[in-house]
């Protein structure tokens, strides 16, 4: 049996720092015309672009539902773009039936583990938010982080969950002063702190051993049976 290949310790790659304003894109999941997860995102917004990020948005009125032959469609299209060019996104969501709204989760659907060789959200900083119609709930947040974990994000520690959001916000949809505020402002500070520290380096951060010993096993194999993993090993 052959012997596993040697663990080296991780290097820091030497990387200019970028200059730009942090990429953050905003998410939310519901499509009401007051929809307090959209509320709570803008006000996410208003405090990232103080901080000085640019701020984008995707909108899922006309996202069609996650089935096949549908991957041109425009929206679609746009959605995978939009995350390509993000280096942070905020994911804000209201709570249904104890559990994240299908219109979030559709959107999390069309964007893929990865476009070829390219991962649309692989590294990126992750600030997950929720809205409660009663009582403080943390279902939302803690899905959202189970999603990001799975599509390869930095989720970071901090997260907002607001009870009755319905009281929270004025009738020009702004986010009245309040701890819930204070919270909102602390999560978008360590997104926007998170992101400039790490976006440098993250393909490097999510560098994984196994990941390149597979990709040198199957260099070294037949290219026309990719499927084959880690046959010369013996494992």
């Amino acid at each position: 049996m052959t012997s596993p290949p040697p663990l080296a310790v991780p290097t820091f790659p030497d990387t200019p720092r970028s200059t730009h304003p942090p990429r953050v894109l905003m998410l939310y999941g519901s499509l009401r015309e007051r929809s307090y997860s959209r509320l709570l995102a803008e006000e996410a917004a208003r405090v990232l672009e103080e901080l000085g990020c640019e701020v984008r948005w995707f909108h899922p009125h006309h996202l069609p539902m996650k089935g096949p032959g549908l991957e041109d469609h425009p929206e679609v299209v746009r959605l995978r773009e939009l995350s390509l060019w993000s280096e942070a996104q905020v994911w804000s969501c209201p709570e249904m039936h104890g559990a994240i709204t299908g219109v979030f989760k559709n959107q999390i659907d069309w964007i893929p583990l990865s476009m070829g060789a390219v991962r649309p959200t692989q590294g990126r900083t992750l600030a997950v938010m929720q809205v409660n119609g009663g009582s403080q709930s943390f279902n939302v947040v803690n899905t959202l982080r189970v999603l990001g974990r799975w599509m390869r994000m930095l989720t970071i520690p901090n997260q907002s969950s607001v009870a009755k959001a319905y009281e929270q916000f004025d009738d020009d949809g702004r986010m009245k002063d309040s701890s819930y505020r204070d919270r909102l402002v602390d999560v978008m500070e360590e997104l926007y702190k998170l992101t400039v520290l790490t976006r440098d380096i993250r393909d490097f951060l999510v560098d994984r051993y196994s990941e390149r010993r597979e990709a040198d096993a199957r260099a070294a194999m037949d290219p026309d049976n990719p499927k084959h993993r880690l046959a010369t090993t013996g494992l």
